[in-house]
């Protein structure tokens, strides 16, 4: 079974993101922010992760350049943000970033994105 960190700082999507890719047979491992996403990531060694960009103590941009530099992880990365701005997707990219989904997403989209990534 892959398992996903998942880091989102609203609840409720951290929920459902949670609950729609429990259903499709991933195991989730749920996080509110960045820095507790670095925390759990050495131990759990997660196959893929998804994150918000604007979040507290430790933004997405922050956790995607600390997973691809310091943590030196060629995991997929998924972002899922609000923010469609051509800037912020070229951004999310540049700094190794795999995919990027705009909110609200449709979980159906979704779902096909983390199965191409994970295949």
């Amino acid at each position: 079974m892959k398992t996903i960190l998942v880091v989102e700082d609203d609840p409720l999507l951290l929920k459902t993101l949670g609950q729609v890719l429990k259903k499709d047979g991933y195991q989730t491992v749920l996080c509110e922010n960045g820095k507790k996403a670095v925390e759990r990531f050495t131990d759990l060694k997660p196959d893929m992760l998804i994150t918000d960009l604007m979040m507290p103590e430790m933004d997405g941009t922050q956790l995607v350049q600390h997973v691809r530099q310091q943590l030196q992880s060629a995991i997929p990365i998924l972002i899922l943000s609000a923010s469609g701005e051509e800037a912020s997707v070229l951004d999310a990219f540049k700094l190794g970033a795999n995919d990027y989904v705009t909110k609200p997403f449709n979980p159906r989209e979704l779902s096909l994105r983390v199965r191409r990534l994970l295949s």
